[in-house]
Formats: C-alpha cells, structure tokens, sequence
C-alpha cells in the first residue's frame, strides 16, 4: 500500500506539474506606432495669463508583456508643446511652440481577457527640444494692460530664450484595449508633468518656475511578434 500511495503522489505532482506548465505565461513583445493630439501650458512664477495650447503627438511603441498583469513600453515620439496666452486685448496674441523628442520607459499594468483590456502606464520621460516657434502679435516694449489686476501682462517671456534643451519628468494614465485578428488598437489619455524649467530658475533669473505640462489623448496600432 505504501508503495502505491508513494506511485500515486508521484503520478499527482507530475500531473500539477505538467498543469502548471501549460497554464505558464507565455510573454509577449510587440511593436507599433501612435498618434493623438493634446493641449500644454507652462507653469510659470510669476503666473503668466495662458489658454491651452494644441499639439500633434506621434511616434513609435515597443511593448513587452513580461508577466500577466504587468509589463514595459518603450517609446519615441514626436511631441508639440508650448503655450499660448490670453489677452483681454484682442490685437494681441502670442504662441510659442516647442517641438520634442520625448522617450518615455512606462510600468505598463493590465487586467482584462485575451480581447479587451483595460490598462495603466506610468513612468519617468526625457524630451530633447529639437526646434521651437513663436507667431503672434505683441510688443514686448509696451505691452496691454491686464484689465483685472490693472498692471501691465507679463511680457519677459516673449523674448526671453529658452535655456535648458534637455526636459524631463512623469507621465502616465489609464488606457483601453482591444485585440484583433489584424492587431492591437489601444485608445489612452496621458498626463505629463515636467520636473524641469525651459528658462534659467537661478535667483537672478526672472521666472523660478516655468515648467510644461500636456494633457493628451492618442490612439496606438501594435502587432504581436512571434517567436
């Protein structure tokens, strides 16, 4: 009887063993592009009048899903920022826009079946300020007068260079998925947040603070390679 037992125990675990091999993760790599569009503004010390400013967002994912609920994105995108700001002074207006290439690395999370999934990415992202543009009419000599607070509208920025080429920062937000027999479409939002200053923060300098922020929404297009 013991030797039985001892046969049939041996019999069990290689059953849970071979089981638990099938059900294993199998993990996945995928590759893909995206485009969406969003509105940013600077966050500047002293406070700077702005409307939010639209920018096109596109670029290139990498995708690997390292366990069931969680995995890595790797991205480079083509992104427009800026701001633009507000007059009570309709001849005026003024836009500046800055064009990055940014490269976020997401903690990529998701729940869900093998069709429809629902996710969240969050992560660190680096940006490099390839070329930048400014379009508007203003005069940085005598500029309008704010009607609420009765003083003249900021006007340093205008003219004012921008000092640090190198941006970085959070970013991240919830997500949707769908998988097809042509590939896999995702509709996210995101929220980026920089952690550094386009113009000089140094005491003598005239802003302490002018960090970006963009809120955008992207569509993303991702194919499963084999192995």
């Amino acid at each position: 009887m013991t030797a039985k037992r001892f046969l049939a125990a041996v019999s069990g675990l290689m059953v849970a063993i071979n089981a638990s091999g099938q059900n294993k993760f199998k993990q996945e790599f995928s590759i893909g592009t995206s485009f969406g569009m969003g509105v940013s503004s600077v966050s500047f010390v002293p406070s700077v009048q702005e409307d939010q400013l639209l920018g096109a967002h596109a670029g290139l994912t990498v995708r690997w899903l390292t366990e069931s609920f969680a995995g890595l994105v790797f991205e480079v995108n083509y992104s427009q920022e800026g701001w633009e700001e507000h007059f009570d002074d309709p001849a005026y207006n003024y836009t500046r826009r800055l064009n990055y290439i940014d490269i976020p690395l997401l903690s990529h999370l998701y729940a869900g079946n093998k069709r429809v999934k629902f996710f969240f990415n969050i992560g660190p992202k680096i940006g490099f300020l390839i070329s930048e543009s400014t379009s508007g009419k203003f005069d940085a000599s005598s500029p309008p007068i704010d009607e609420i607070t009765g003083k003249p509208h900021t006007s340093e920025q205008w003219d004012m260079p921008v000092e640090s080429r190198f941006a970085w920062g959070i970013c991240g937000g919830p997500g949707f998925e769908l998988r097809t027999g042509i590939g896999i479409f995702q509709l996210e939002g995101r929220y980026y947040y920089s952690l550094g200053d386009i113009f000089g923060n140094r005491k003598a300098d005239y802003f302490p603070k002018s960090s970006g922020q963009v809120i955008f929404g992207k569509l993303t297009y991702l194919i499963p390679l084999k192995k």
